[in-house]
């Protein structure tokens, strides 16, 4: 088995398309699965309310994540991939020609007429030798050119911003309803909120175009040395410079637009947010021309959204899904 089979394997249009169409049954049924341990985990006479609170911010979150794709490439004009029925159609049509044009094998004929409706395994797609049919079934990689990068980030990071949106409206839904110093909940949302999409989502991808620009300027067209130097990129920019950036902007400016209370509080990057960066990850396939990550980025920017709709702090910090007076009880 070839490696560029497996590559091959990852990058087929099927699967990526089966993989987008059971993304919101998998969020629906992880974000369920929250629900019921944060509700369990509650205090007895608190149950209701936190599974209520976590249930509406958890919507609002996962139905923003689902709808993001959509809402991104209709504001940046960025074409969205195929349906699966459209795929299958495409692909009936291409193998339906190459077979009335050409004689094939038996076993390859078998394994076109799969490819018809059906996923490859890398063992099946070693046998298409033609590689203009091979290219128009999985179509390659290519890189981004630089005078494209930017378009793309903008899509990548509107797509992020969306689930955080709506897990700030699903937190301040879900406090208005439950709490009655509700207000006061709301600076700690917009404030981690920021944090997130700054720090672990926008600061991340300009910090990978930027050294995706340079490294095309230069003349570099690795895919090992684009990747390193756009995972260089996202550190400085976005694990360094964002903690400070959405510090400074909690301080200097949510905090004044609603309360000075914790007017001093700085939220310091945690091992959870380290993990966030796993959406670095696909940030960094898309924009070195890997597709087959897009469909897990609904996923990763749930994590933020919903954090963001708690108006999760750090540790040891009073706003969450509890009010203040229920974190002592608890």
């Amino acid at each position: 088995m070839k490696l560029a089979s497996i590559g091959r394997y990852l990058d087929q249009p099927l699967l990526t398309a089966k993989i987008n169409k059971y993304i919101p049954a998998a969020l629906t049924i992880g974000g369920s699965a929250l629900v019921i341990e944060q509700t369990r985990n509650a205090p007895a006479h608190k149950r209701q309310k936190i599974g209520l609170k976590s249930a509406i911010i958890l919507a609002a979150t996962i139905i923003s994540a689902i709808n993001a794709p959509k809402i991104a490439a209709y504001i940046t004009g960025k074409k969205t991939g195929k349906t699966l029925n459209e795929i299958i159609t495409s692909n009936t049509e291409i193998i339906s020609k190459y077979l009335s044009e050409n004689e094939v094998s038996e076993k390859l004929t078998n394994v076109l007429n799969k490819a018809k409706t059906k996923i490859l395994s890398p063992k099946e797609i070693d046998t298409i030798k033609d590689k203009n049919l091979l290219d128009k079934l999985i179509p390659p990689p290519e890189n981004i050119k630089a005078k494209d990068i930017f378009k793309e980030i903008g899509w990548l990071s509107i797509y992020g911003a969306v689930p955080v949106a709506g897990g700030i409206v699903g937190g301040i839904t879900a406090d208005k309803l439950t709490e009655k110093n509700w207000k006061e909940r709301v600076p700690n949302k917009i404030k981690e909120g920021t944090y997130q999409y700054l720090a672990n989502i926008f600061l991340c991808n300009i910090g990978a175009g930027i050294a995706l620009g340079v490294l095309e300027k230069l003349g570099i067209k690795s895919k090992t040395a684009r990747c390193v130097g756009m995972v260089g990129g996202i550190l400085l920019t976005g694990v360094i410079g964002g903690s400070f950036i959405a510090n400074y902007i909690g301080k200097k400016l949510i905090n004044p637009m609603f309360s000075q209370k914790n007017k001093n509080e700085t939220r310091t990057p945690e091992l959870v947010d380290l993990g966030l960066h796993t959406d670095d990850i696909a940030t960094v396939s898309l924009l070195s021309g890997l597709k087959w990550i897009e469909p897990s980025l609904p996923v990763l920017y749930s994590v933020s959204g919903y954090r963001a709709g708690i108006g999760y702090r750090g540790h040891n910090k009073p706003n969450s899904l509890y009010s203040e007076d229920e974190i002592t009880e608890s």
